[in-house]
């Protein structure tokens, strides 16, 4: 028997190398911290993009699916529907004079078994006022998600019905056809 250990990691994992759309990413971020566009901005920006990414190889993101156009629009549409009504519903729980009953944490497990997709849904449901994912589960595939309005078993119910549904427009947004009908499947 051999002493040398196999590494069993999938070769997805991590990459290395040349990361294009990595670099002009990083190289985007840094012109918009300059706060000006200019050649030697874009030039720094390439080359610590290109050096942060030798540095730090991003991890793989396994994505097979598609963008649905209307369904993104939607999907967008929606999002702000739902941060306009929550920061009008916070506001109001604000400067009610009734003290808050305070909220709950829900957990929610994914129906979908991909990081990318649980990280679209993480941040659209942390950028709506009132709601924010407390933990990520990326093993168990189940998403913690306190709610400040979340006071019954019913509303607890309710949480996890529209963080659900927030899946669900995610991947009809932008997945496969296998995944839409795994997530809708389920709401039909």
């Amino acid at each position: 028997m051999s002493d040398t250990a196999i590494d069993t990691t999938p070769a997805t994992r991590r990459r290395g190398g040349f990361q294009p759309r990595a670099i002009i990413g990083l190289a985007v971020v840094w012109v918009l911290l300059w706060d000006r566009i200019t050649l030697g901005n874009i030039i720094n920006g390439l080359i610590i993009g290109a050096v942060v990414t030798q540095i730090f190889p991003l991890p793989s993101i396994q994505y097979f699916g598609r963008i649905h156009p209307w369904r993104l629009l939607l999907l967008i549409g929606r999002f702000l529907v739902d941060l306009v009504s929550a920061a009008v519903q916070i506001t109001g729980a604000t400067l009610s004079r009734r003290p808050s009953q305070g909220g709950s944490i829900v957990e929610v497990r994914m129906r979908t078994h991909s990081e990318f997709y649980m990280t679209i849904v993480s941040a659209l449901v942390s950028l709506v006022p009132g709601s924010i994912v407390v933990e990520a589960r990326r093993g168990a595939n189940v998403l913690y998600v306190h709610g400040f309005h979340v006071t019954t078993p019913e509303g607890m119910e309710e949480l996890r019905r529209d963080v659900l549904a927030v899946e669900t427009r995610v991947v009809r947004a932008i997945g496969t056809p296998e995944e839409i009908s795994i997530c809708t499947q389920e709401v039909a």
